[in-house]
């Protein structure tokens, strides 16, 4: 087989990219954990400066530093032995809320790690991986990488993107979110509309254990309850808004929890589904997003739809794929694409 040497050395110029990322994330994880990055977004500091203040040694912390520099994850200055971080990458790094919390991706990648064995044997058996069969950090690190785009989008894009809903939570509206986690969405919406009620439900009961404290934490306790009930088991019906953040494509029937939806939607009601964003032919999501989300889905996603016989949409979903699940499955007679980000599509389904 003939190599043409110019391809094989951009190839492996990729690779070696990839490695040393790969290599770094738990350091990421270390920076984040020990302070390291907190620290630095105060202001320049040396290796033993650094060390100090975070109460490490600076061996570890010298060597920290160049593989951190070396990816362009901090700054170096060699005529003073410093290091810092550029307003930019301490928004990314040190800002859990920031418009990106970089290490609390790096949780997820933690995640696929510890699953690796259930992964290894799901390729040979097809079977799946119950959401709460996944180590802890997993719970964590969607919360807080998911957190950041909400804060940054939900309340000033997302939700006034949708017909008519912001003055109906102003006013007063009742409020179901779906899948909720730890319910970070669910705190920062009860927090921004307090004259609105908002329900979280998931199925993970220790998810919904430590949604309450967060919520008893932030002062919306009042206005906010949350249950734990699947997508399709939960009773209250009349909702002039039910939300599903990133979690539509994960479910075991998707179809009936669209379905389920719409019938506890009032007839005015809006279904607001956040998807990661992809679109609809496989070669267009040959992109560096998409490569994230299809690692994430392949690991996650995937399993946690398997593990109930479902239909495994994955976190590539696709509109035109969501489309038929809202639409043609469940029953909404509209259907449209809200806004979007890079990362996300927001879509709305109306009755």
């Amino acid at each position: 087989m003939d190599v043409d040497e110019n391809k094989l050395n951009e190839f492996l110029g990729k690779a070696v990219g990839d490695l040393g990322a790969a290599m770094s994330a738990t350091l990421m994880l270390v920076g984040d954990r020990l302070g390291l990055y907190r620290e630095l977004a105060r202001g320049a500091l040396s290796p033993s400066e650094l060390a100090e203040r975070t109460g490490t040694d600076e061996r570890y912390v010298r060597e920290w530093l160049g593989n951190q520099g070396a990816g362009g994850y901090v700054e170096f200055d060699p005529a003073t032995d410093r290091w810092s971080l550029t307003p930019e990458q301490a928004a990314c790094l040190a800002d859990p809320n920031g418009p990106v919390d970089l290490p609390g991706a790096y949780n997820l990648v933690e995640a696929t790690f510890h699953a690796l064995t259930h992964t290894l044997e799901n390729f040979a058996s097809g079977q799946g991986m119950e959401w709460g069969e996944h180590h802890a950090c997993l719970f964590e690190g969607t919360e807080r990488f998911f957190r950041a785009s909400y804060n940054a989008n939900l309340i000033e894009s997302w939700l006034p993107a949708l017909d008519g809903v912001v003055d109906k939570l102003t006013s007063g509206a009742k409020v179901g979110d779906v899948g909720c986690g730890h319910g970070a969405s669910t705190i920062l919406m009860a927090k921004t509309y307090p004259a609105s009620q908002f329900v979280g439900y998931d199925y993970h009961g220790e998810s919904i254990d430590v949604a309450r404290e967060k919520a008893a934490a932030a002062g919306v306790a009042g206005n906010t309850r949350f249950e734990v009930a699947d997508a399709i088991g939960y009773e209250d019906e009349d909702f002039d808004l039910i939300a599903f953040f990133d979690c539509l494509h994960d479910m075991a029937d998707p179809v009936t929890a669209a379905r389920h939806a719409r019938e506890a939607l009032n007839g005015d009601g809006t279904a607001m589904i956040v998807e990661p964003f992809a679109n609809d032919s496989v070669a267009d999501n040959m992109t560096p997003v998409g490569r994230v989300m299809y690692g994430a889905s392949t690991q996650i996603c995937v399993p946690v739809s398997l593990a109930r016989n479902g239909p495994a949409l994955g976190a590539q979903a696709g509109e035109a794929r969501l489309r038929e699940v809202v639409v043609d499955g469940a029953g909404f007679a509209r259907f449209r694409r809200a806004t979007e980000t890079p990362f996300n599509l927001v879509l709305e389904a109306r009755p």
